[in-house]
């Protein structure tokens, strides 16, 4: 299993949104890149990067700066936020990030998503589901669909997605908990690779989701856990390396 630290940007800077709100910011720092190379030092073997300003549809240095990121940094990234065309795929993809992570593209547009499959491979494209009981959630989690969660990891399946970022949005930043039970269940209802996100608190977490890994949970995102020290990254990676 892996550990991604998250790295949110919000106007060029590191901060961390409680359930995504805009308005419950605490920043982090104002040098991302630093950020990145501080993980990187520590063990990280992926980061998880992700443009908040793009998910709510404002214009921002993001891009940039995650571009700035990877050429940093000696670890794959993974990246998404606001990412709405096949040219804004390949643009990320350009500036050296790994994979991408597509979110309200996913729930409104599933062709564009099937296009970027056929044209940059299983690989490189991902998909975020973010779900406020049970259902999907969108645009910066401010639009709440009818669609469960596991349905859309279905439709995902069905035209080529080998893997998503599955967040309880009641969790995100809250340190409560991460959401094993729906976690397990998505992964093993739709067949695709999970990587967990959302309420991380605790090397427990960790460890609850690293048994339940055979039923397809491949990592999990960390964030308030590691900038407010409730976790180090070095105590998380050895949780996920116990045989």
């Amino acid at each position: 299993m892996i550990i991604f630290p998250a790295i949110d940007l919000r106007q060029g800077r590191c901060v961390r949104l409680r359930r995504g709100r805009p308005d419950a910011e605490t920043l982090y720092s104002d040098d991302p890149v630093a950020v990145a190379e501080r993980w990187m030092r520590e063990g990280a073997q992926w980061l998880h990067v992700v443009n908040l300003d793009g998910a709510f549809g404002v214009s921002s240095p993001n891009l940039r700066i995650a571009g700035q990121i990877a050429a940093s940094v000696e670890v794959p990234l993974q990246f998404g936020g606001g990412l709405r065309t096949l040219a804004d795929i390949e643009k990320a993809l350009g500036l050296g990030i790994t994979r991408v992570i597509l979110g309200t593209v996913a729930l409104h547009q599933p062709q564009l998503v099937a296009q970027a499959i056929e044209r940059f491979g299983p690989e490189r494209i991902m998909v975020s589901i973010d779900a406020q009981d049970g259902r999907v959630a969108a645009r910066g989690w401010r639009e709440l669909s009818d669609l469960k969660a596991v349905d859309l990891a279905r439709r995902m399946r069905d035209i080529g997605v080998q893997r998503v970022v599955y967040t309880d949005i009641s969790r995100d930043g809250m340190l409560t908990g991460v959401n094993v039970p729906a976690t397990e269940r998505l992964a093993r209802e739709s067949g695709l690779r999970v990587i967990a996100a959302g309420g991380v608190a605790s090397l427990k977490d960790i460890q609850m989701l690293k048994a339940a890994e055979e039923s397809g949970i491949e990592g999990v995102v960390i964030g308030q856990a590691l900038y407010t020290g409730a976790i180090s990254l070095p105590e998380a990676l050895a949780v996920v390396e116990q045989r």
